[in-house]
This record gives structure tokens, sequence and C-alpha cells, in this order.
């Protein structure tokens, strides 16, 4: 990374995390909650959300703030070196790929529709070759051209959305919209665990992008107006289009307005800002798996996004979006062993952290407890004829948080008493 890419603002940042939120997914969120419960509960729930979420990137971000490392050399104190290379970075890298994929196939759909609608065909495959290779440039120059396109993008996302929901309420009254009662068979947790989901990722790669700014206070305020206010309108905007439009689908809105440039054009942006994001945070992951030079990382985020890119073309996504649901479960924990250690432990002090060698067992170990709890719900969902067992992401990250402590409490008062015993022996 040259030396002018090194420090930002606070309000680049947010920006990132601004253009990392506002995306289809998120819209999707809204619409998911209104569906299951009234307007003003959706909201609810999705603040406190994100709040959550917004907690731990602050906690994660700071990590690397201080250390001015990402979040994989963060993790080589708390799970070693090679623990961190060998198992935490492949599961960050296997997910930023798979998201990655995902997104551009998604975005490769959208711009085939699009098309047909001016009776030009273009194969998805070719699509999602397409918009991938552009998304893997974007991310190729680093934090300046992420920086660069939210900018650019989320202006143009917001002004989109709110004129989506404008067109949409001509036909409904936002008294209705204020008013509207769901299902009511979305309990809040439940609510709660789609929410937190959507972003536990995110909050686990914090320090990714973190790792730049030159103090906490700007890590806090990144992720606090970053997150909050572009989340929670998209909770909104998603939940408003589907009461009024019956989809959270903006692309699909605005095909029924007849104006499918805006909605193609608001999916793009969308999907672009966040793949951005999961490619440039694979190539990081990447670097640390093979131990790659820092002066090579642009390779390792062409490697990432061209993974990403191959999986959306050859439809292997398909079969890859389980496993991904495993992995949104499981990581999380990761962030519950690294603020357990650093905050607790090391009390938030820079110079009390150091990198340990070979595998720190007792963060490993504390994180595959609480990442296995976490999965099983996820697993069985896959068989419905099993019971079904509430899928909550904050159960990864609160079991490892306390499992490392725990067993951190348990091996010092195990070396204390050695100590203690060699003292005894030596003054005999």
């Amino acid at each position: 990374m040259k030396e002018n890419e090194t420090k930002q603002s606070w309000a680049s940042l947010a920006f990132v995390w601004a253009g990392a939120m506002i995306c289809v997914p998120s819209l999707i969120i809204g619409g998911t909650l209104v569906a299951g419960m009234s307007f003003g509960q959706a909201i609810i729930v999705g603040t406190i959300g994100y709040s959550i979420i917004v907690l731990f990137m602050i906690l994660q971000g700071i990590q690397s703030a201080d250390l001015k490392k990402p979040t994989v050399s963060v993790a080589s104190q708390v799970f070693g070196k090679t623990g961190s290379q060998k198992i935490i970075s492949i599961i960050l890298a296997i997910a930023c790929l798979g998201w990655f994929g995902i997104q551009a196939n998604v975005c490769g759909q959208a711009f085939s529709n699009f098309l047909k609608v001016y009776s030009i065909e273009l194969p998805v495959q070719l699509s999602s070759l397409i918009w991938g290779i552009i998304m893997l440039l974007s991310a190729l120059y680093g934090i300046k051209i992420l920086n660069l396109l939210n900018y650019i993008a989320v202006p143009v996302l917001v002004a989109v959305c709110i004129y989506g929901v404008t067109v949409s309420l001509r036909s409904t009254s936002l008294s209705e919209v204020l008013s509207f009662q769901g299902t009511g068979d979305l309990s809040f947790f439940s609510a709660l665990s789609v929410t937190i989901g959507s972003f536990a990722l995110g909050a686990v790669i914090a320090g990714d992008y973190s790792q730049y700014s030159e103090t906490r206070g700007d890590v806090m305020k990144a992720a606090i107006l970053g997150i909050l206010p572009s989340g929670v309108l998209m909770i909104a905007v998603g939940a408003i289009l589907t009461v009024t439009a019956g989809t959270a689908d903006i692309t699909e809105v605005f095909m029924g307005l007849g104006s499918p440039i805006l909605g193609v054009t608001a999916l793009i942006l969308a999907t672009w800002t966040t793949n951005a994001v999961n490619a440039f945070s694979g190539g990081l992951a990447i670097i640390n798996v093979f131990d790659i030079p820092k002066e090579k990382e642009k390779l390792a985020v062409a490697a990432a996004g061209g993974i990403g890119t191959l999986l959306a073309v050859v439809g292997i996504l398909n079969y890859f979006v389980p496993i991904m649901s495993v992995l949104s479960a499981m990581i999380p924990a990761v962030a519950g062993v690294m603020i357990a250690s650093y905050w607790i432990v090391q009390k938030g002090d820079a110079t009390r952290w150091q990198p340990v060698e070979g595998m720190n067992w007792l963060g490993v170990i504390s994180w595959m407890i609480g990442a296995i709890i976490a999965g099983i719900p996820v697993i069985v969902s896959f068989f419905p004829s099993l019971p079904q067992l509430p899928n909550q992401p904050l159960i990864g990250i609160v079991i490892s948080f306390c499992v490392y402590l725990v067993g951190h409490k348990w091996f010092a008062k195990q070396s204390s008493g050695q100590q203690t015993q060699t003292t005894s022996e030596v003054e005999e």
C-alpha cells in the first residue's frame, strides 16, 4: 500500500460503510421484516440490530486502527500466526469470495434482464463476467478508489431510493404504510437474527478498512454515521416498497414504474460498492493464507475477485449458498475471541499486543466451540424433517467470548500456581 493511501478521514470511511449497506439485500431485509411484523416494529428491530453491529465494528475496528494492521494480522495474537493464516484467513477468504460471486451473479442477471427490455440478448454468464471484472478493477486500486466510488454511488443510491418511495406512495398513503401490520409470525429475536446476520461478516472484517484511521474517534464516528443512517434508511425503503409495490427488489419496482434505467443503475451501484469491499477483504485474507508480501497486495485482490467472478460465471453458486449460510453463522465467533483478548485481557492497550508463533490453541478452541454451536441451527435448517432451532448470530460471539475468558483465567491460575510451587522449591 502506498504511503498516500495509508490515511483516511472518518468521513471517507463512513462512505465506504454506507456504500456497503446500501444494497439490494438490505432492501430485502426491510421487506422481510415488515412482512412478519408491523412497520414500526421493523424499524425498531432494524435499528437495534444495526446498533449491535456498530458496537462490534467499533471494537474490531479500533484494534486495527491502534495496531495499523488488517483483521487477519491482528488475529495472529489470539489465534497464533499459524491459526490466523490457516484457519481464520481461509474462512474469511471463502466468505468474501463467495459473496463477491453472489453479488456479481445478481448484477449480471439484472443487467441481462434490463437489456431484454430493449430487445438485446446478453447471456447471464457473460454479463456476470463483465460486471465481475469491472468490480474487481475498482477494488485493485485500494481504499482511494473505494472512497471515490462511494462518494459517487452513495448519494445517487439514496436519491434513487427516495424517488422510488415517493412514486410508490402515490398509490398508497403514508398513514397506511405506518399502520401496516404484517402476518405477526416473525418474532423479535428471529427478526434481530436476520438483521445482524446480514452484516456480521462486515463487523468482523471492519479492521481491514479502519486500519487506515488515525484515531479511535474516527473509527467510532465512521461506524455510527456510516452504518446506522444508511442501514435504517434501507430497511424503511424496503419495508415501504414491500407494502406499496409488493416487493423490496428496487429493479422490479422501477420496471413496474416504467423506469428500468433507474432500477438497474441502483442495483449495479449497490452491488458494485459492496463487491469492491468483498474483493479487497478477500485479497487481504489470501495474503495472510499464503504469506504473500505486502507489495503484492493487488495480485491477491485480483485473485480474490477473479475466483469470485469465475464462481458467478460457472453457476457453482447454486451449491455455494448453503456453505455461505454456515460460514455466516460461524464467522461472528471470530470477533468474540478477538474482542475478549484485546479489550478484556489486554485492556485495549496496543503495547500489550504481540503475535504468537504457531497455534494459539486457546483462541482456536474458543472460536470452534462458539462457531459450532452457532452453526448447528443453520445446518439443521437444511433438513426440514428435524426439529428446527432458533438461529442467533450473537450466540457464537457470546459463547466464544466467554469460553476464551474462562480458559485464559484458568491457564493464568495454573501458571501462577506452578510459579509459586517453583519458588517454594527454590527456597527449600
